[in-house]
C-alpha cells in the first residue's frame, strides 16, 4: 500500500484487505502471495499472517488523506470480491471511493461473478460512481466468460487485464486450430485492455502473436490498448515495446481521466449497455485540475442509503462465519 507505485497503469495502491486464495492458473506465480509469504511469522509485520485473508478497517479512509488526484489500484494485494470478504466491508470501501471523488479507483478481480449480485443487493449500482473503474483478469481462453459478468456490472469504465497472458484469446472460428472449442474474447462493452507477460521465477512465456491479435482487435473496435510488459525473470527483462513502439493508451471517462507518463487516451465508447451506465459527453481533466475537489458528488445519497440499510451486527448472509464482530477472517491458500 503506497501513495506511489511502479505499476505502469496506476499511480498508487490501496489495500483495505490483504491476502487471497487461488482461483485459476493466473494465480500460480502470484507476485502478491510470493511477497507476503516471505514475512509469515515475522511478529508485528503487516504480513505476519502471510497471504491469509485479512481485513484492515483502519485503512479504509487512507485515500481521503491523499489530496493530489490519483489513479488508485484497489487491493493490489488482495481481491475485493473474494467470497470471504463481507458485503458490509465492500460497502464501506464504496463509501470511501464516493467521498474521495477527486481520485479514480481501479478495481480488478478474478471473481467477477460475485459483482453484479452483491453490488445490486447493496444498492451500489444505481447510479454507478463516476470515479470507479471495474475490471476482471482473463489469462487464457477458458476464462473469457469473466467478461460477461463484467458487462453485467454498471460502472464508469470496464477493463480487462490479460496479465499474465498464458495463451491466445482470439480465434477466427469457434473451433480453434488446436481443436479446442469455445468463444474468443468479446470486447463489446469493454473500454480498456491491459496485456502483459508473466515475470518472476518459473515465468510462463508469452507469444507475440497472442499480443498482436489483441492489439488488432482493440484497434478495430476502438478499445484502449495498454501493453505492460513482455515479462521474464524480472518485469523489465523483455521491455515494453511491441513492433517498435510502446502502447500506453488509457480510457477517457467523464471528467476523471488525468493523463500521466505521456499516455495517449482513447475516449471510452458510450453504449446503451447495462442500466445505469453513463452516456454523457467525455472530457479530459489534467493533473493540475483541482475542480473535482469542490464538485458535489451526485451519488453520495445513494451510497449513504446503502450503508444505512445494512443492519449493524447482522452477519453477511453470503459468507458463513463472518460478521462485523470478526473483522479479520483468515483463510488458507487453496
Amino acid at each position: 500500500m503506497s501513495s506511489r507505485t511502479a505499476i505502469e497503469w496506476t499511480d498508487a495502491t490501496w489495500n483495505p484487505s490483504t491476502g487471497c486464495s487461488e482461483v485459476s492458473p493466473g494465480c500460480a506465480h502470484c507476485y502478491a502471495k510470493m511477497f507476503a509469504e516471505r514475512f509469515r511469522g515475522v511478529k508485528g509485520h503487516h504480513f505476519e499472517q502471510g497471504f491469509d485473508l485479512r481485513l484492515w478497517p483502519e485503512r479504509l479512509e487512507l485515500p481521503l488523506r491523499w489530496r493530489e488526484p490519483k489513479r488508485i489500484f484497489v487491493n493490489s494485494m488482495s481481491g475485493l470480491f473474494h467470497p470471504e470478504i463481507p458485503g458490509r466491508f465492500v460497502a464501506r470501501v464504496w463509501e470511501t471511493m464516493q467521498r474521495a471523488h477527486w481520485h479514480t479507483f481501479q478495481i480488478l478481480t478474478k471473481r467477477p461473478e460475485r459483482m453484479p449480485g452483491l453490488l445490486g443487493e447493496l444498492g451500489l449500482q444505481e447510479p454507478p460512481l463516476a470515479n470507479v473503474w471495474i475490471g476482471t483478469s482473463i489469462e487464457n481462453r477458458r476464462f473469457v466468460q469473466r467478461a460477461e459478468h463484467l458487462r453485467r456490472t454498471p460502472t464508469a469504465v470496464r477493463f480487462i487485464s490479460a496479465e499474465p497472458l498464458l495463451g491466445p484469446l482470439v480465434s477466427k472460428r469457434r473451433r480453434w486450430s488446436d481443436g479446442y472449442v469455445g468463444p474468443s474474447l468479446c470486447l463489446t462493452g469493454i473500454d480498456w485492455l491491459i496485456v502483459g507477460g508473466e515475470s518472476g521465477p518459473g515465468h510462463r512465456p508469452i507469444q507475440p502473436a497472442w499480443v498482436r491479435d489483441l492489439r488488432d482487435r482493440c484497434q478495430a473496435r476502438g478499445v484502449a490498448f495498454f501493453f505492460k510488459q513482455w515479462g521474464g525473470p524480472r518485469p523489465t527483462s523483455g521491455g515494453r515495446e511491441l513492433d517498435g513502439r510502446t502502447h500506453d493508451e488509457m480510457p477517457v471517462a467523464d471528467g476523471i481521466d488525468r493523463p500521466r507518463r505521456n499516455h495517449s487516451t482513447i475516449r471510452a465508447t458510450r453504449r446503451p449497455a447495462a442500466a445505469g451506465r453513463r452516456a454523457e459527453g467525455d472530457r479530459v481533466a489534467h493533473a493540475d485540475d483541482r475542480r473535482g475537489l469542490e464538485q458535489p458528488d451526485r451519488t453520495a445519497s445513494s451510497v449513504a442509503r446503502a450503508i444505512a440499510a445494512l443492519k449493524p451486527g447482522v452477519p453477511d448472509r453470503k459468507i458463513a462465519g463472518v460478521s462485523d464482530a470478526s473483522p479479520t477472517p483468515s483463510t488458507g491458500i487453496s
